[in-house]
């Protein structure tokens, strides 16, 4: 990990099990796309995030507002100064997510588990039903923050410029062979195909078969000379609903050290289904600079 432009982001499941009880300092989140897996074990002390639930507006397609995170916090037991360890399914699709919207609304010290709920249970590490109870805390809200989100007028704006985007979909998404994928028919899209001009990077590229991060060296051959990426340039990451996106946007921000990247979490389920924004079919092109 000491390779990464911010390694000190990561964590090991070795230090995850040896900082369980610290509870006073550390909140140990769980955030699956399952959202009863955490019913099924989780790690001792560790808390639940829904992303639909606890993350979304009920009514705006939105996040919740600063004043709902800040009530979401104080419930969770986590105050201002608490360091926040991130693990979920999917190779930690959720947790980068929920890590992302944390850093939206400015939370400092946030962790993400290397390799997520898949490592720890491959190593036989404990798991538990029990649902731990923490004392409320005082959480002073902040305002989110624009530097890592982008939106609709942004990305046309950026496309129009010919600034870098990144697809993180499956090739058969970006082709336009999908509208949506099968097992999430709600997420789907009246037009299928990608933003004109990005490049195709499935965020899975970006993941060892144990769940863990691939080292730098491998990150930086994918996203900077195959596909001729900037570090110092605008970058625009975007997938379905904005989750594999944030997967792709940790990698980018933290581990490869890119300052101006943002994550459209409107993907494409925004975009596929505007009027007046033009679409593109068809592969990728090997590289675009």
């Amino acid at each position: 990990m000491a390779n990464y432009a911010h390694p000190e982001v990561l964590v090991s499941t070795q230090w995850v099990a040896e900082h369980l009880d610290d509870t006073d300092d550390i909140r140990i989140v769980e955030s699956n796309e399952d959202i009863l897996l955490y019913d099924t074990g989780h790690i001792p002390n560790a808390v639940k995030i829904d992303w639909v639930n606890d993350l979304q507006d009920e009514v705006v397609r939105d996040y919740v507002g600063k004043h709902k995170f800040a009530e979401l916090c104080e419930e969770r037991g986590i105050a201002n100064d608490t360091t926040v360890v991130f693990y979920g399914d999917k190779n930690n699709w959720w947790a980068c997510y929920a890590f992302w919207v944390f850093k939206l609304f400015g939370h400092e010290k946030c962790l993400i588990m290397d390799g997520g709920r898949k490592k720890w249970v491959d190593e036989d590490r404990p798991l538990t039903k029990e649902k731990p109870s923490f004392p409320a805390t005082d959480y002073t809200p902040q305002d989110a923050d624009p530097k890592i989100r982008a939106f609709r007028d942004e990305v046309l704006d950026h496309m129009e410029a010919h600034k870098p985007l990144v697809d993180v979909r499956s090739p058969e998404e970006y082709r336009g062979e999908l509208t949506h994928m099968p097992d999430y028919p709600q997420e789907g899209a009246m037009r299928g195909g990608h933003i004109p001009g990005a490049r195709n990077i499935p965020w899975s590229r970006a993941a060892e078969e144990d769940g863990t991060f691939k080292p730098r060296e491998e990150l930086e051959a994918i996203y900077l000379e195959e596909q001729g990426l900037d570090p110092d340039t605008d970058t625009i990451a975007y997938c379905r609903i904005g989750e594999r996106s944030s997967h792709t946007w940790f990698v980018l921000n933290y581990l490869l050290g890119f300052d101006q990247v943002k994550n459209y979490d409107g993907s494409w389920t925004e975009w596929g289904n505007l009027v007046g924004v033009p679409i593109e079919k068809g592969d990728p092109e090997q590289v675009r600079v």
